[in-house]
């Protein structure tokens, strides 16, 4: 029994349903791949300049194996990377971290060439100082980008160089899109016979019986399992209580918004302009979508973050207490006031170095939900899985890419049960995946989007071939 149909619940479906488990996955939403937004394959953890190299490594491996095991999301555009000419930071203090993860790239790649997804190891990163990007910027735009210079000529004729530090940074992170790791997982999910999808079902009770677990939903129907994944996001917490186990962890209500930039030519990177997380300065994210979209973070209280967002658990509860106003933006949605207005603000933050994006417009709805972050480090960036009591695995990943460890953790657990023999490693991909069809990926993701409310692009990757 799976609670909970985000990544760490579908994957879990997934792989253990390929594996010939029964499996029943509850999902409190109509749909599957909720909550949080994701944009991003964190091929090295760029993004982030306070967490610690060891954690940076992780990304980079988990991200690859997270690649083989849906390389149908993946839009393989680069990400630039920047530091601004107000942050206190220093773009050479970068170097060193990226030198090791080029170095960890190059040992992975050459233990299997199938982890190569990120290209060859030594385009990992590309560097530019001011006078290369003025001069690229007198270049005409490539058709396709082919090169690291072909990706930087858009940034080039439209960033205010004056604004950053130089050297600026070319990356090879990808971009993820969710409504196609929707779209898949539920066409993959559905084709499985020992999968059972309980869409629009809430768990209101779980307790421990003779087999396994016993859980109640909200339809009066009960369901008994011998293995319980608590993979439920934010709300982990309520099945921890309903078991009676009480941990620390985080909430984090975070949004992204959606800008539409008519008149933006060329194919563009992902850009990162570097901030202090929280400050009015915060790290800036440009996400290119197909027709002129792009995806907008900014990490201030008055854009990603939000004032009061970020709660903790408290005595006698596993579950940390998020104030009503977000669980009902959750639940029901925004105003369109605070659309129109978080989004212009957001517009305008990434304007402040891309002078020409202040004539873009709001886009759609924003992405948005809570993230739970396990302890109470809220700069944690890994985190897989625990086993607090036997049977119970509880889902604790923060970034998407943690899922490949998690469940290859859960498989060790299930056999260490005596519910399974391992016989040989978990395939990189199950079986329902690789039977997967490009147009009917595209299709279900287009109609999940639509039926969110966001535009139909939003569930296209720019990069197709």
């Amino acid at each position: 029994g799976i609670v909970g149909g985000g990544v760490a619940g579908v994957t879990a479906a997934l792989v253990l349903g390929d594996l010939g488990f029964h499996v029943t996955l509850f999902e409190r939403r109509e749909s599957l791949i909720g909550g949080p937004p994701f944009c991003h394959l964190h091929a090295g953890g760029n993004l982030y300049r306070e967490i610690s190299d060891d954690q940076c490594v992780t990304l980079l491996r988990q991200s690859i194996e997270f690649a083989q095991l849906y390389p149908f999301i993946v839009d393989r555009r680069p990400t630039l990377v920047t530091v601004p000419a107000t942050d206190e930071g220093d773009p050479e203090a970068l170097l060193p971290r990226l030198r090791l993860l080029r170095s960890e790239y190059e040992r992975l790649v050459a233990d299997d060439p199938a982890n190569g997804v990120l290209g060859p190891p030594a385009d990992y990163f590309t560097l530019y100082d001011r006078k290369t990007m003025a001069a690229l910027a007198e270049k005409p735009l490539p058709g396709y980008p082919k090169t690291s210079d072909d990706w930087m000529i858009p940034p080039s004729r439209s960033i205010d160089l004056e604004k950053l530090k130089f050297p600026v940074l070319l990356v090879r992170e990808y971009g993820l899109n969710l409504f196609r790791l929707a779209g898949g997982a539920t066409i993959a999910l559905r084709s499985m016979e020992n999968v059972a999808l309980r869409l629009g079902t809430k768990v209101t009770d779980v307790w421990e019986s003779e087999k396994g677990y016993t859980l109640s939903c909200d339809d009066g129907t009960r369901c008994e399992v011998d293995y319980l994944i608590n993979a439920a996001g934010f709300r982990t917490g309520e099945i921890d209580d309903m078991l009676g186990l009480c941990e620390k962890r985080m909430v984090e209500f975070k949004a992204a918004y959606t800008s539409r930039w008519a008149r933006r030519e060329g194919f563009w990177p992902e850009m990162i302009f570097h901030g202090r997380r929280g400050t009015p300065q915060g790290m800036g994210q440009f996400t290119p979508y197909p027709e002129g979209y792009v995806q907008l973070h900014g990490m201030t209280k008055d854009i990603t973050l939000f004032e009061h967002g970020l709660v903790a658990s408290g005595e006698g509860s596993s579950q940390p207490k998020l104030d009503e106003k977000f669980l009902r933006m959750i639940e029901e949605g925004w105003p369109r006031t605070l659309v129109e207005k978080r989004t212009r603000r957001a517009i305008a933050f990434l304007a402040r170095f891309v002078p020409p994006f202040a004539e873009a417009e709001v886009g759609g709805p924003p992405l948005y939900g809570a993230q739970q972050i396990p302890g109470e480090d809220p700069t944690l960036r890994v985190a897989e899985v625990a086993f607090p009591r036997p049977r119970y695995a509880r889902c604790e990943i923060v970034k998407v890419s943690s899922v490949t460890d998690m469940v290859e953790a859960i498989v060790n657990d299930l056999a260490a049960e005596g519910l399974c023999d391992i016989d040989e490693p978990i395939a990189p991909m199950p079986k329902s995946l690789t039977s997967l069809e490009e147009k009917a990926i595209a299709e279900e993701a287009r109609r999940i989007a639509i039926a969110r409310g966001y535009p139909a692009a939003m569930a296209d990757i720019v990069v197709t071939r």
